[in-house]
C-alpha cells in the first residue's frame, strides 16, 4: 500500500516536494531505490543504481552485508562506513579549536606558526618565513586564529558546509578536500601578499568547501540560488572590509572547485584515477607557486 504524503516514512515538505525522512525540512526529489524514501544529500549513497537510504545500507535490504565489489558507495565512490558521519569534521573542529587555546595561552605560537613569506624577527634577531626553509608554515597557519570572531564564523563554515560533503565524498576524499584546498589558499597569499605580512586561518579550507558544495549541488540537480547568494556575499565582504586576506579566500575557492569537479563527476569506470589525478594537479599547481614565489624572494 502507497503511503499518504506527510506520513513518518514520507512526510510532505512546504513547497509540494516530500521531505527527507530523516531531516523532514528538507526538500528532495531523490529517493532510495529499495525502499522509496525520499533523502536529502546528507543521506543518499551513491549505488551501482541510484542511491540508497543509511538503513538499507546498514541492512543490506534483509540480505546481509553485501559483497565488497557491489556495497552501496557515496556519489564520489568511497564505501560507506558506518559510526559517525561528521568524523572528521569533527576532528578538524576540535584541532582548530585546541590550536586556537593554545595561541590564547602562548601569543608567540601565532608568530612561529603563520604563513610569513620573508621578514625579519626583531624579538629574536633572525629571519623567518617560508621562503627560508619554513615550509611548514603554509600549512599550519590552516589552523591559525587569534580573534574570537574569525575563528567563530570558520567554524560554523566547516560545520555547515562540512557535514554534507563528508556523508557525500567519504572521509578520506573529503580530508584531501580541506588540506588541498587550503594549501592553495595559502599557495596563492604566498605569491601575491607582501612578503612581510603575516596570515593565518581556516578560511582557505572553507572557501574550497563553499565551492565544492556549489559542484556538488550542481551535480545533484538542486537550486543554486542559495549557495550563489552565499558566495556573492562572502565575495562581497571579502573585497570591502580591511584585514582579510582574500587572496586565500579565491586560492581556495578555486581549488576545491576544482577537486570537488573531479570527484564528483569522474567516470565510474576510472573514478579513483580521476580523482587522484585531479588532487595531484591542485597539488602540483600549488608547489609549483610555492618554489617560484620563493625563487623570485631569494633573487
Amino acid at each position: 500500500m502507497d503511503q499518504a504524503p506527510g506520513s513518518p516514512d514520507r512526510p510532505q515538505a512546504a513547497h509540494g516536494l516530500p521531505g527527507c525522512y530523516r531531516h523532514p525540512g528538507r526538500e528532495t526529489g531523490i529517493s532510495c531505490t529499495r525502499c522509496e524514501r525520499p533523502i536529502c544529500p546528507e543521506c543518499m549513497v551513491s549505488a551501482s543504481v541510484g542511491f540508497h537510504c543509511p538503513e538499507c545500507v546498514r541492512t543490506g535490504s534483509g540480505t546481509g552485508h553485501a559483497p565488497a565489489a557491489s556495497r552501496p558507495r557515496t556519489i564520489a565512490g568511497a564505501e560507506v562506513t558506518s559510526g559517525d558521519p561528521r568524523l572528521v569534521t569533527k576532528i578538524l573542529l576540535g584541532v582548530n579549536v585546541a590550536v586556537f587555546l593554545a595561541v590564547l595561552a602562548d601569543r608567540t605560537i601565532a608568530d612561529r606558526l603563520s604563513l610569513i613569506g620573508l621578514a625579519f624577527n626583531g624579538r629574536i634577531q633572525e629571519v623567518v618565513g617560508v621562503a627560508d626553509g619554513e615550509w611548514y608554515r603554509l600549512v599550519t597557519s590552516m589552523f591559525l586564529h587569534q580573534e574570537i570572531w574569525h575563528i567563530v564564523f570558520n567554524m560554523l563554515g566547516l560545520w555547515w558546509l562540512g557535514g554534507p560533503l563528508e556523508a557525500a565524498l567519504g572521509r578520506v576524499r573529503y580530508l584531501a578536500l580541506y588540506l588541498l584546498s587550503g594549501l592553495a589558499g595559502s599557495a596563492l597569499v604566498y605569491l601575491l601578499e607582501e612578503p612581510n605580512v603575516g596570515a593565518l586561518g581556516a578560511s582557505g579550507a572553507i572557501w574550497g568547501l563553499l565551492g565544492a558544495t556549489a559542484v556538488l549541488m550542481r551535480r545533484l540537480d538542486y537550486d543554486l540560488r542559495p549557495v550563489i547568494a552565499l558566495l556573492a556575499l562572502n565575495l562581497l565582504i571579502t573585497f570591502t572590509m580591511s584585514g582579510i586576506s582574500w587572496q586565500a579566500h579565491v586560492g581556495g575557492l578555486i581549488g576545491g572547485t576544482v577537486i570537488a569537479f573531479g570527484m564528483v563527476h569522474a567516470p565510474r569506470e576510472h573514478r579513483t584515477l580521476v580523482q587522484v589525478g585531479v588532487c595531484a594537479l591542485v597539488l602540483l599547481a600549488s608547489v609549483v607557486t610555492i618554489v617560484l614565489r620563493t625563487q623570485s624572494l631569494l633573487m
